[in-house]
């Protein structure tokens, strides 16, 4: 059956061969045993390419070739089973979007025993545990985000929870710690979460047995796997025995590094921690791999060290792309429009100095100076970019290799071609040192200049290592030739002597059988290795005669293909039979010094691994520069506050993503956040009128400031906030099971337990999701104590207008309105049917209508729907208090009167035995008149009574309601 496709294109190339009938019966058998689970994807290992069967077949049929073209049918009847072939290019590029983007788990199996069709389970891996992959997935391109697996473990008693994690990013090999008391919405909890970026985390199985042995849902455990869902991350069960931490001890001693004393650490004193990092150590077998003892560092991870984020806050300031739009969301995210990274380890720095927001002004000043001499030499900027940092490799990656003892003599190259990079780095810090003023050359100088220096200067011996083994010269002629210097080793140049020699042999029995023969060398006479005869003769089928007849029995014929005949003399074979032992030999040797050379090499991992950090925060301090001042405003260096000192004030603040879509002609707005004056902001305005762009703004010029960025203002003072909460669109689907109401009153009720004077805190739209009422009730009583108890920073956006009374009760309350120049249309009155223009522009004061109605417009609303929408909107509403449009009685009747006297003239034309009599009333469905000539009638009636009609303004006022 045709399965195998081309590297080039998804067309068949060749049969696949799974064994015959019998083996297909077999295999289907064997799959349909397995367990079937929604979360993971199996993929088959057949030797040049892999498979996919049922569910799964048709998910990569799907995602991945986009047509059903490509499934086809194994075996036969009821055990019949969906395939689809991936060639292995193709394989990994998707294991690599189904683990990173999609979030999936995936098995790899292989074929033990062919006879037996047995198949066991060789790799397995999951979003946060790339371990047993990370050959086949990041060989030729980097990770853009590092990932992190935790284990959590719970213990409550009351309303107090306390809270043990432990986390662990496999390659850099790192185990932290934290243990913390939560609330019961787990607000620390998520914030931890957001912070570390984790893909994966371990929950202890989610039931226990009360007083009556029945076993029910631990509620604890329920609410954390709804925040993970919340925020994207995959949860594990596992069995509570792995969250004992009864070896713990014994586990951290042959994991630590040697210098790490086990005994006594306070860590240790982490008791529900310690049970987590059990279970953690237990799901990644860190112990049962030797290569693991003796590399890990532990460190306590302290919560109170970064902004607090929750996953709505995430969401709501859009820093992220969604899984799906990772490669497609340049400047619409702000991971996106600040990634002018250069290397895979600045990406993913930049990625976690976003999740993780300084509260240390000291910290917070020190990369905003940085990044300001960066952006204020543009050549130096560009010469560091494009000369330095895009050929630095992932040195974390790298290690990983050298320590696995998986690395060849490429990755020691590469290595030592990135090292001799540093002297040009070296000068160019240098050079930007002669023109910068002592205080921010000594700022360089601490933060590059001697980290640089010092790993230059421990890489020197590095240097001499590669370029005493590696035949450097040999890989400048041949780039993918990586072999070992002859003469680095005795035995290794007496093999090399002896392969020359053996060479020169066999050209000279070359030259010897071309003047014998009479066959110019090498266009008549070729001398060609062989996979099956080694070195060997060959010529065209029309010059075989040449070795046959009398007197030429020392030329032995070995086969005769399309291409020629192949043939040698027994000298020739000899000599090939020599070479190939002499570079068997040669081959082993090489083997066993590489990997010698590669043991070397890692014991250069620490040095390589601080490098490491340097070039990422060089890149992405380098990154922060080019965005500031490449922006179509340039970005401004912020004024930085102690935390709870100042005030919120920027000049023209700007959304730094929205003004970078095309078409857009951003219009920037002056904030002025005052403590006790204007702490708590409440917005109106009409419908698209920028209301939640403007909050919005606000948020990531904060969370911007934080990382040390540059900020989108023409100027910027802002305080040091210990977290930014949002409430932001909630929807049905960013929680399992729960309403578009309950997930934003989950969401609001993380921020009344969460905020503190010191957050900032930004709600658009509360009360949506329920009656205008409840919604409206909920909306005061939430601001109120937001503005009177916990007093934070707070931006309220909202379309309850009588939530603008509040700045009557409380000082510190303001009311701000997005501007919109209203224009009456046609001369009307009514306050539904005038024409909008939407200035986007933030202003004190009220806005007292939603222009719900003109939005439905702009969304081309049939006309007669909007007709209907301004009619009961005016019979609703009345929040001016002058109530809806009245006449007087005799225009009434007399309107009523020319209303029936039109009717009565079309009735006339179209007599009907059910029409009222003189004098009663007349009344018509106008969904009955659907004939076109009655229409026209109808049309031709209006037209006489017209001038009347149009009189009358209670008439007027009907015709515009129809």
């Amino acid at each position: 059956m045709s399965l195998m496709y081309t590297e080039e294109s998804n067309e068949p190339k060749k049969t696949a061969d799974f064994g015959g009938e019998v083996a297909e019966s077999a295999f289907c058998t064997f799959f349909h045993k397995l367990a079937q689970r929604d979360d993971t994807i199996r993929l088959f290992d057949r030797g040049e390419y892999y498979t996919t069967h049922g569910k799964d077949a048709d998910f990569v049929a799907l995602h991945v070739f986009r047509t059903t073209q490509v499934v086809k049918v194994l075996g036969k009847g009821t055990r019949k089973l969906n395939s689809v072939v991936l060639r292995p290019v193709l394989a990994k590029s998707f294991l690599r979007e189904a683990l990173t983007a999609r979030q999936l788990r995936v098995e790899i199996w292989s074929l033990e025993d062919k006879k037996a069709n047995k198949w066991t389970m060789d790799r397995q891996a999951s979003p946060g545990n790339l371990q047993d992959v990370e050959d086949l997935l990041f060989v030729n391109e980097d990770m853009e985000s590092a990932p992190i697996v935790m284990a959590v473990k719970l213990s409550s008693k009351g309303e107090v929870k306390n809270v043990g994690v432990a986390f662990a990013d496999a390659s850099n090999r790192e185990i932290g710690v934290a243990e913390f008391v939560d609330n019961d919405l787990f607000s620390n909890t998520e914030s931890l979460l957001i912070q570390l970026g984790v893909k994966e985390c371990l929950l202890q199985s989610d039931e226990k047995k009360d007083d009556d042995a029945k076993k029910k849902k631990d509620p604890d455990l329920a609410k954390l796997a709804q925040i993970l869902d919340r925020c994207n991350i995959v949860h594990t069960a596992r069995k509570a025995a792995d969250f004992a931490a009864r070896n713990i001890e014994d586990d951290l001693r042959r994991l630590l590094k040697e210098d790490a004393v086990v005994v006594g650490l306070p860590e240790l004193d982490l008791k529900l921690a310690m049970c987590a990092t059990s279970a953690l150590t237990s799901y990644l077998a860190l112990v049962s791999d030797s290569t693991n003892h003796g590399q890990y560092t532990l460190r306590r991870h302290d919560l109170a060290q970064y902004m607090r984020l929750d996953a709505s806050g995430v969401r709501a300031l859009n820093l992220f792309p969604a899984p799906a739009d990772s490669g497609r969301a340049k400047t619409t995210t702000l991971y996106g429009l600040l990634n002018k990274t250069r290397t895979g380890q600045g990406a993913r720095l930049l990625g976690q100095w976003i999740k993780q927001p300084l509260v240390n002004l000291h910290e917070i000043k020190k990369r905003q100076d940085l990044v300001e001499l960066f952006a204020d030499n543009a050549e130096m900027r560009e010469t560091i970019q494009t000369e330095f940092l895009k050929t630095m490799p992932d040195f974390h990656r790298i290690c990983k290799r050298f320590q696995k003892k998986v690395a060849g003599l490429q990755d020691v190259v590469r290595v030592y071609q990135a090292v001799q990079k540093l002297p040009l780095l070296e000068d160019n810090l240098a050079e930007m040192q002669t023109n910068l003023t002592a205080s921010q050359s000594a700022l360089l100088q601490t933060a590059f200049v001697e980290p640089v220096q010092m790993n230059k200067q421990m890489l020197d011996k590095y240097s001499d290592m590669v370029e005493t083994t590696i035949d450097l010269a040999e890989l400048d002629r041949a780039p993918n030739n990586y072999i070992i210097k002859a003469e680095h080793d005795e035995q290794l140049e007496r093999l090399a002597k002896t392969i020359k020699r053996i060479r020169d042999g066999l050209d000279a029995e070359h030259i010897r059988a071309s003047r014998d023969l009479g066959l110019e060398l090498d266009k008549k006479l070729h001398l060609e290795k062989n996979d099956k005869y080694g070195y060997c003769f060959r010529v065209s089928k029309l010059d075989t005669k040449k070795i046959e007849g009398p007197g030429m029995k020392k030329y032995v014929q070995l086969s005769t293909q399309k291409t020629g005949t192949f043939f040698r003399t027994e000298k020739l074979g000899d000599l090939a039979t020599e070479f190939q032992e002499a570079a068997e030999s040669y081959r082993a040797k090489q083997v066993e010094l590489v990997r010698e050379i590669v043991e070397v090499a890692a014991s250069y991992a620490e040095v390589l691994l601080g490098l490491d950090d340097i070039i990422a925060m060089l890149d992405v301090i380098v990154s922060f520069a080019q965005v500031s001042v490449s922006a179509p405003t340039p970005y401004v260096k912020p004024t930085v506050l102690e935390m709870g000192t100042g005030n919120l004030v920027l000049k023209e603040a700007r959304h730094p993503c929205m003004e970078m879509q095309d078409e857009i002609s951003f219009i920037p707005n002056d904030v002025e956040m005052i403590k006790g004056a204007s702490e708590f902001q409440i917005i109106t305005g009409p419908n698209m009128g920028g209301k939640s762009t403007y909050i919005r703004q606000i948020g990531v010029n904060a969370l911007m400031a934080q990382i040390g960025c540059f900020v989108p203002c023409e100027s910027a003072t802002i305080p040091v906030f210990d977290s930014i909460l949002a409430r932001v669109g909630a929807g049905d689907s960013q929680l399992k099971g729960v309403s578009t109401f309950m997930a934003e009153m989950l969401e609001t009720a993380t921020i009344l337990k969460s905020a503190t004077a010191n957050s900032l805190v930004i709600i658009d739209e509360l009360g949506r999701g329920t009656s205008t009422y409840d919604g409206f009730g909920l909306a005061w009583a939430i601001s109120e104590h937001i503005a009177s108890e916990i007093r934070a920073f707070c931006l309220f956006a909202t379309h309850f207008h009588e939530l603008t009374a509040l700045d009557h009760q409380l000082p510190h309350v303001k009311n701000l309105h997005v501007v919109a120049h209203v224009a009456p249309r046609g001369g009307t009155e009514s306050k539904h049917d005038r024409d909008i223009t939407l200035l986007y522009k933030v202003q004190p004061g009220i806005c007292d209508q939603s222009f719900g109605i003109h939005v439905a417009e702009l969304a081309n609303f049939p006309e007669s729907v909007v007709k209907l929408a301004r009619r009961k909107a005016d019979e609703l509403e009345d929040f001016g208090g002058e109530g809806q449009e009245t006449f007087p009685q005799e225009v009434i009747d007399a309107g009523t009167r020319l209303m029936q006297q039109m009717f009565a003239a079309w009735l006339e034309q179209h007599p009907d035995p059910t029409a009222a009599g003189d004098g009663e009333d007349v009344t018509m469905d106008m969904d009955d008149v659907g004939d076109a000539a009655e229409l026209d009638t109808l049309k031709q009636c209006y037209e006489q009574y017209r001038t009347e009609l149009e009189a009358n303004p209670w008439c007027r006022s009907v015709l515009a309601g129809l």
